[in-house]
């Protein structure tokens, strides 16, 4: 077993020479898989790499090093190609176990590193020499919404996904995720707690307890590269997002009001009359992020709708926050109706000056709506509806929970 307290750092050498020494070294000390020696008051110093074994081939390009020492007051873990390219990574919380920080390469030979020193400086040196799988035929495509430099609003989720080529969902088994989620790494400046939550078996999501901080810098690393997810497949790639949270711009609706209340940090920018959905279209109440925007757009709904209450429309400014097509937007109608009457089937409609205002204001995704006092209640699913979750509901919802 690992020794308790025990420091382990790993090391990035990019010498071939580092390689030959190390060899040498090696042929000194006769240690291979595992190995031993005393140490100062009888303590016994060991070394042993668990997996992957000694040998070994087919290793998944995903693997850990899984490791043990015992009696170590320093240990240090390495990893190479036979060409001496050394691969950067990163210890678990438990200190059993060393993860490459990327996806290894197919069909390629590693010689893993372990070395122990005890208290008397004397190194115990264990090695794995194993060889990656070719690359599959099956694979997953791992997908993040977000890119590098996106600028978000205070409520956006980050999402992942899991598709194949023509872009379907691939859902991931239960007893897969927990492995999954342990490779999902999130760092943001100003520290924020938060937690993964699987919407889906092919959609995760990530959110902090409160809204992001404005300002926040978020990165977001997965090494799922290589990783087995079942039914002989295979996620197919790592990802690395670095991206921001701009201000804050939050939108609140309230039914009995029919007033759209717009505030930035805090501050009332604007109160807008508007129209929500009519008795027999309702909108839906709830809170919900934006989703995507368009300047300009068309609605039709002949097929969803039917020839009666379908239409075909030209729209303005418009800001999605449900699946369903509920919209924020301009209105096609002479304006009457604002702060006076719901006559929309869903969708919140403003006065076009407004709407253009609105619409330059918000980010592009992420900017929270809250609606209250109308007939229906918000539907999981239907947007993203993460904030409809209290923070320990939401906590449950990883694969990591424990209670």
């Amino acid at each position: 077993m690992a020794a308790q307290n025990t420091p382990v750092r790993s090391r990035h050498r990019g010498s071939r020479a580092v390689v030959s020494a190390l060899a040498l070294l090696l042929v000194v000390t006769g240690c291979t898989a595992g190995g031993g020696t005393g140490g100062p008051d009888g303590q016994h110093v060991t070394a042993t790499i668990l997996e992957p074994a000694d040998n070994t081939v087919d290793v998944v390009t995903s693997t850990s090093i899984e490791f043990a020492t015992e009696n170590a007051v320093e240990t240090t873990v390495e990893l190479a190609d036979l060409a001496g390219n050394y691969v950067d990574g990163e210890l678990s919380p438990d200190g059993t176990r060393w993860r490459p920080g990327a996806q290894l390469e197919w069909d390629t030979t590693y010689v893993a590193t372990v070395t122990a020193i005890s208290q008397d400086g004397e190194p115990v040196i264990a090695t794995s020499q194993f060889t990656t799988m070719p690359e599959p035929a099956n694979t997953v495509r791992v997908f993040s919404f977000l890119a590098s430099d996106n600028v978000v609003g205070v409520a956006m989720p980050l999402r992942i996904e899991f598709k194949d080529d023509a872009n379907s969902p691939q859902p991931i088994p239960e007893e897969y995720r927990a492995e999954v989620e342990r490779r999902m790494h999130v760092r943001t400046e100003p520290a924020q707690e938060g937690t993964w939550h699987w919407r889906s078996g092919w959609e995760v999501h990530y959110r902090p307890e409160e809204f992001w901080q404005p300002g926040t810098q978020i990165h977001y690393r997965l090494t799922t590269g290589g990783l087995p997810v079942g039914d002989d497949r295979y996620l197919r790639n790592d990802l690395n997002v670095s991206l921001a949270v701009g201000r804050e711009i939050t939108m609140s609706v309230d039914n009995a009001t029919r007033q759209l209340t717009v505030r930035r940090d805090g501050e009332v920018l604007r109160s807008i009359p508007v129209s929500l959905g009519r008795r027999d279209f309702p909108s839906t109440s709830g809170t919900f992020v934006i989703m995507e925007k368009y300047e300009q757009t068309v609605f039709d709904t002949f097929d969803e709708l039917g020839p009666e209450e379908g239409y075909r429309l030209d729209i303005d400014y418009a800001m999605r926050y449900t699946t369903r097509g509920e919209f924020i937007h301009a209105t096609v109608r002479d304006g009457d109706e604002l702060g006076e009457e719901d006559v929309t089937h869903g969708c919140i409609n403003m006065a076009r000056d407004n709407a253009e205002w609105l619409f330059d204001l918000t980010h592009r995704w992420g900017d929270p709506v809250t609606i209250e006092g109308t007939r229906r209640q918000f539907e999981r699913g239907n947007g993203w509806t993460d904030w409809n979750m209290s923070w320990d509901e939401y906590r449950r919802g990883s694969a990591l929970f424990d209670g």
